[in-house]
């Protein structure tokens, strides 16, 4: 068994920072149950992070000691592992957009697969499933401000939208007029509005 642990461990090692593990993926080295006894151990030695059901992280040891990757790189990693979307929440794109000065106190993400947690050390990641329209243009601008918008709501959209039709590149504003027939009604008409009236 020892030498599972260790296999297992040289395999992380060869990982870019951040990248999870899996126990599925390591099935080339043993049967299931010796490779999630051996990822067990690995966690409770503290050589290996638990960040959510069968997904392992390798923390990173640096000068001021062990920490967890970063939230982006884990969700990154995790996204091109599972093969879902994974984008940052209608509240994170808000503010990174300037049309909020709150700053997100949580981690939240939304994805095409189911919702859940993970965790990076201390640090809770909430990834919520999200409808297809609001992952449109995943990580492209124009995707950040539809994500921004159904965040804001139908309240403040247009206001929201004169804003973003302001600040954004001509480029990035027409691919968000280009979505529109994916958005639900509410929103369709308010980038409508902005774009021809």
């Amino acid at each position: 068994m020892q030498r599972l642990t260790e296999q297992i461990l040289s395999y992380a090692g060869g990982l870019p920072e951040g990248a999870p593990v899996s126990a599925k993926g390591l099935l080339h080295l043993g049967n299931r149950a010796a490779v999630d006894q051996a990822l067990s151990r690995l966690v409770e030695r503290g050589q290996l992070m638990r960040a959510g059901r069968g997904v392992y992280l390798r923390p990173i040891s640096s000068r001021f000691g062990i920490r967890s990757p970063s939230v982006e790189q884990a969700v990154e990693a995790l996204a091109s592992q599972r093969g879902e979307v994974i984008v940052p929440s209608g509240a994170a794109a808000a503010n990174t957009l300037g049309l909020t000065t709150q700053v997100p106190v949580r981690s939240v993400y939304l994805t095409s697969g189911r919702s859940r947690t993970m965790s990076l050390g201390k640090q809770v990641v909430e990834l919520r499933h999200a409808p297809r329209w609001q992952l449109a243009l995943a990580n492209r601008p124009a995707g950040e401000a539809v994500r921004a918008l159904a965040w804001l709501g139908p309240e403040k959209a247009e206001v929201a939208l004169q804003t973003l039709k302001r600040r954004l590149p001509s480029t990035t504003f027409q691919e968000l007029v280009a979505v529109a027939p994916q958005l639900p009604t509410w929103l369709a008409r308010s980038v409508g509005k902005a774009a021809h009236g």
